[in-house]
């Protein structure tokens, strides 16, 4: 389970055993989420409080490109 990076306290991060599409999980101390990339939409939301789930959608934007990549390097694609 690669951790990608934490930032403000969200960790997002693969699993070794993924599927299309690419996206990555997220969690902190409230609960989890997971988050598409291509289009960058929230799939499902497990208790992370929304302002923190504005904060990891704001993220994935910024980071898109290098979570395509790490994600391209870890599932040999």
């Amino acid at each position: 389970m690669p951790t990608l990076f934490i930032i403000f306290g969200l960790r997002f991060y693969f699993y070794a055993d993924e599927h299309l599409p690419i996206h990555v999980h997220i969690e902190n101390g409230d609960g989890r989420a997971k988050i598409n990339i291509e289009p960058i939409e929230v799939v499902y939301n497990k208790g992370i409080k929304p302002q923190d789930i504005k904060k990891a959608m704001k993220i994935v934007e910024t980071y898109q490109n290098e979570i395509i990549i790490k994600w391209n390097e870890f599932h040999g694609e």
